[in-house]
């Protein structure tokens, strides 16, 4: 999704070598190294030191203009090729084509009618870009000895796109030409439209995006210049800041995981054609059949001839959805705003507090969220907020009380308050926390709406502005939904409401409950865990470097495709910005 892509007609290797010494380059690039390679900024300096790193960059990208290397003409003159190209090896390439939606760019329109869960679309492991075939292209030697690239299966695609876009010859040409020039991420923001996302949840993320993005170039850059086994590579006499920005922001808004050939452990892969899906609410339904070695596809619902196919990404947030894919979805049913929440090491009773928890799963500090749906909190964050607001005799009642390990499968569920206090202490605190969260803001929800109805905002501002919008929206529905369940307890209370008790019976409604509020949180997975963590502590294994923006993936459900059992093991992210 997004805008169409803006191609520029410069040609590839002229224009700035007379401009800038490689001495005078190599001495801004450990300047914009060292920079992102320092302490963590005091908390707010964060702006302070994202405005410092973008002035380096734009220095950088300034002494570089004219050489990144860019096609002639447009997307649309190499669509022809990338399906001439899918049907000679192997994938399918009719009941569709590729067709431009206005402001969702391009994506798949049906050209006959297409039933769901009808597979319409398959395409073979050797069309695909892999790891694997990373390290079996010119760019094996370096992997083989660069640590960041063995760590980070992302940023060794971004790398293999590179180098293959510098190979007339390479056999994914077909498939790169079609790739959009620029994408609609933040890392393609301008100052001014980054600055709408101040104070906002997601602006962490923007920072880091951004902040490891320019260190990777930095590093890589000088690898690039003086590692022997990076001599060979395409990009010595050609590797700018834009090139990078390019290719790494290709994978982000497309990788995604396949099993590999032995289906022993997963790889990342981008998958041409398929890729060109745009997003809508639904189930994944893409998955990898092993048998016949290739990613296949049924369609979510039925499609009329002329209508767009869609795709589901995944449960992503807008947030994650602006940051990884470059688009707002305006009816995004999964959407939520992270809150950090821990229980204080100096408070007298954390040791009994930080067992309860772990008897459920539960980390005594961890990043949870608040949710656009009723209710905005999860099975995992009324059990966190009933253990942080309970007293010690409460405690005690889940630590060595008469049938405390199977109470401990209550604590998600709704129907069994701890008791009516602990009712009201916990949406008394979640009232209270959003209240503090909306004061952060510079803005209010009447003055986004108002800037959205400005015709002259850029694409890219826009965005912004929704983001903004939508995570005050759910704090104020979380906050109104703390009043309203504080009220309601307090009644419970004054009237000597009897309180619920848990007896061996009621397991079952634990066990087969569609509600999330029911589900025993000992049972599932923490949904809300800092995904860009892994990916950091990877980097930071290898040489204290962070991700440039790649996503962890997470695995989806198995799926029966057509009567052969898949692994489906991608989060699927289509156009992205087409």
């Amino acid at each position: 999704m997004g805008k169409k892509s803006r191609v520029k007609t410069q040609k590839s290797g002229t224009g700035a070598a007379s401009v800038i010494s490689p001495k005078e380059m190599m001495n801004l690039v450990s300047d914009l190294l060292q920079k992102c390679s320092g302490p963590a900024p005091a908390p707010g300096k964060e702006w302070e030191e994202y405005i410092q790193i973008r002035s380096l960059v734009e220095k950088i990208r300034k002494k570089q203009k004219g050489l990144s290397v860019v096609f002639d003409g447009t997307r649309d003159d190499f669509f022809p090729e990338l399906m001439s190209w899918a049907a000679e090896n192997g994938a399918s390439c009719e009941g569709f084509e590729i067709s431009n939606f206005a402001e969702e760019g391009y994506g798949l329109k049906a050209t006959r009618d297409i039933k769901a869960e009808e597979m319409f679309l398959w395409i073979p492991r050797k069309m695909l870009m892999t790891v694997e075939s990373a390290k079996n292209s010119v760019l094996g030697p370096l992997y083989s000895q660069d640590r960041i690239l063995q760590a980070m299966g992302n940023v060794t695609l971004a790398f293999h796109l590179l180098c293959e876009r510098a190979n007339p010859a390479s056999f994914w040409l077909p498939y790169i030409r079609t790739l959009p020039s620029e994408y609609d991420i933040p890392l393609y923001f301008e100052e001014d439209e980054v600055h709408y996302l101040q104070s906002t949840q997601a602006i962490h993320d923007v920072f880091s995006q951004y902040k490891n993005t320019a260190r990777q170039y930095a590093y890589f850059y000088k690898i690039i210049q003086t590692h022997p086994n990076a001599s060979k590579l395409p990009l010595k006499d050609s590797f700018t800041y834009d090139d990078y920005r390019w290719a790494v922001s290709s994978v982000m808004t497309r990788q995604n995981q396949i099993p590999t050939e032995d289906g022993s452990h997963v790889t990342l892969a981008l998958i041409p054609l398929w890729d060109m899906c745009n997003h809508t609410n639904g189930l994944i339904t893409t998955g990898y059949n092993l048998e016949d070695d290739r990613c296949e596809c049924v369609a979510l619902q039925d499609y009329k001839q002329d209508e767009q196919i869609y795709i589901f990404y995944g449960t992503r947030s807008n947030a994650e959805l602006v940051i990884h894919n470059g688009f707002f979805h305006d009816n995004n049913s999964h959407d939520r705003v992270k809150i950090k929440l821990g229980v204080s090491k100096s408070e007298r009773l954390y040791a009994m507090k930080a067992e309860v928890l772990a008897r459920a799963g539960i980390p005594s500090s961890s990043i949870f969220a608040l949710h656009c749906s009723e209710p905005p909190i999860s099975a995992q964050l009324l059990a966190f907020l009933r253990v942080f607001c309970m007293t010690e005799d409460e405690l005690k009642e889940y630590l060595v009380g008469d049938h405390a390990i199977d109470k401990i499968f209550t604590l998600g569920n709704a129907e069994f308050p701890v008791s009516w206090e602990n009712e009201i202490k916990l949406w008394t605190f979640l009232e209270t926390r959003t209240t503090l969260l909306l004061k952060t803001y510079k803005t209010s929800t009447e003055d986004d709406r108002s800037l959205l109805e400005k015709p002259d905002l850029s694409f890219h501002s826009k965005v912004a502005i929704k983001l903004r919008l939508a995570e005050k929206e759910i704090l104020e529905k979380a906050m109104a939904s703390g009043k309203s369940k504080r009220e309601h307890f307090q009644k419970q209370l004054e009237e000597g409401a009897p309180l619920p008790k848990y007896e061996e019976s009621n397991i079952s409604l634990l066990e087969n409950s569609v509600s999330d509020s029911k589900l025993p949180i000992i049972l599932r997975k923490l949904e809300e865990a800092d995904e860009a963590g892994e990916e950091e502590l990877k980097m930071n294994e290898a040489l204290s470097d962070e991700n440039a923006g790649g996503d962890v993936l997470v695995n989806g459900d198995s799926k029966q495709l057509s009567g052969t059992e898949t692994e489906n093991r991608e989060t699927p992210y289509g156009e992205g910005s087409a």
